[in-house]
This record gives C-alpha cells, sequence and structure tokens, in this order.
C-alpha cells in the first residue's frame, strides 16, 4: 500500500469567510487527489514544536512554540 500525506491549510477572508469556505477547499483537495488515482483516509493534525532562537549575541531572541499543521491523509492499493 503506498501513503501520501499533503498540508491543508485552509484560507477565508475574515468577513465574508464561513466554515462552509473551509469545507470546499477540503472537499476540492479531496477531488483533486481522488482524480489522480489517490483515496482519502484522514484529516490529521500534527504538532510541530519550533526550537528557540537564541539571536545574535541575545539580540532578537525569540521562544520556541508548539504549532498544529493539518495533514491529508491518502492511500493507494
Amino acid at each position: 500500500m503506498e501513503y501520501k500525506v499533503v498540508p491543508f491549510v485552509a484560507s477565508i477572508d475574515p468577513k465574508k469567510g464561513t466554515s462552509n469556505h473551509v469545507a470546499e477547499q477540503l472537499e476540492s483537495l479531496i477531488k483533486n487527489y481522488t482524480n489522480q488515482g489517490w483515496e482519502y483516509v484522514r484529516l490529521e493534525s500534527v504538532s510541530t514544536f519550533v526550537h528557540p532562537d537564541s539571536g545574535c549575541f541575545g539580540l532578537g531572541a525569540k521562544p520556541g512554540y508548539t504549532t498544529n499543521s493539518q495533514m491529508v491523509v491518502f492511500q493507494k492499493k
């Protein structure tokens, strides 16, 4: 079995965007890969720790933080 994992980041207008717009973007992504022979499996949330940046001589230092990304999982049999 073969797998493909694709990042999913929805983009909406904060004044006009709705959850329907997000759903349409995800549906479009799924349809695109389905047309290429991939089968949708699930949407996964992946947490990533970004290491702190000490800057130059401590100037501009940035603390570490955790971020979450959505990944769409597809498979081919």
